[in-house]
């Protein structure tokens, strides 16, 4: 139709997919936005070849291997906020982010969210539904302009069969993301609020803390309520436990920046409360 972008045609969530208040125009259709099609140009093979290189599924193939697999393989790129795919949709493949990051969540009938993973650069998601032919088990969004590998299921299970290899790292890749998600349900389940702050607001500070005079500084999600996703509460929660932290002078807040001023002392509360 004139004046439509052929790229992005309207997408919305499968009926019963189990996803309330994911918006139509978040969710990025399934075939669209390809910036690297099949059999595309030297320079973009290349550079996919470099980004899968660098992907430890794939560290066991040859040069003419990785070249074949690039061949197979779509860029594609998501603005912030955007959907890569939604939970209970029908698995089409294999994602590898190559820049940007993707939180990985699940959205109650209520429309509350808890984040399961942060995805960063290097990372692969969405291997076990290709395997188990079953739908994604749980919803993918850019938390930044994002760029991502995605290879279609067939040509991952295909890759499996040649090479078994790769069959071996993507289980040890699931496994490893079935570890983080007991730990989570661990922590939802037997500590408190203030507990799961306190170990987020560490391990924000540990992976991605700048130095300063004062001490480390984080920057916070959007709002409250994007981190109280992450931690499996309410934002007035979030809100009154960082103030009870300024108080007590473990932590200092400027906007959206906290400066982690006793990281020791944040530790021994973390420590006390097991």
């Amino acid at each position: 139709m004139a004046g439509k972008d052929p790229r992005r045609a309207e997408f919305s969530a499968p009926s019963g997919s189990g996803v309330p208040g994911l918006r139509r125009d978040q969710i990025a259709p399934s075939c669209g936005r390809i910036v690297g099609m099949r059999h595309g140009k030297m320079g973009a093979v290349s550079s996919t070849v470099v980004s899968l290189k660098a992907q430890p599924l794939f560290a066991a193939l040859d040069q003419a291997e990785l070249l074949s697999l690039a061949g197979r393989a779509h860029l594609r790129r998501y603005a912030q906020g955007e959907v890569l795919f939604a939970e209970g949709e029908a698995c089409q493949g294999l994602y590898i982010l190559v820049t940007g990051r993707v939180k990985i969540f699940k959205t109650s009938a209520s429309g509350r969210e808890q984040v399961l993973a942060v995805e960063d650069p290097g990372s692969s998601f969405a291997e076990l539904p290709v395997f188990d032919g079953g739908p994604y088990p749980a919803s993918a969004s850019a938390m930044s302009d994002t760029e991502v590998l995605f290879i279609s299921r067939a040509d991952v299970r295909a890759l499996c069969l040649e090479r078994p290899e790769v069959a071996l790292k993507i289980l040890q890749v699931v496994a490893a993301r079935q570890r983080r998600v007991v730990a989570v349900i661990e922590e939802l389940s037997f500590t408190t609020v203030r507990h799961r702050l306190v170990s987020w607001l560490l391990r924000q500070a540990a992976a991605h803390g700048r130095p300063s005079e004062r001490g480390t500084i984080i920057t916070l999600p959007s709002s409250h309520q994007e981190l109280a996703a992450h931690i499996g509460t309410v934002r007035e929660l979030v809100s009154r436990n960082l103030a009870r932290l300024q108080a007590q002078g473990f932590i200092a807040i400027e906007a959206r920046a906290i400066t982690i001023l006793d990281p020791e002392a944040l530790e021994a509360d973390l420590n006390s409360s097991e």
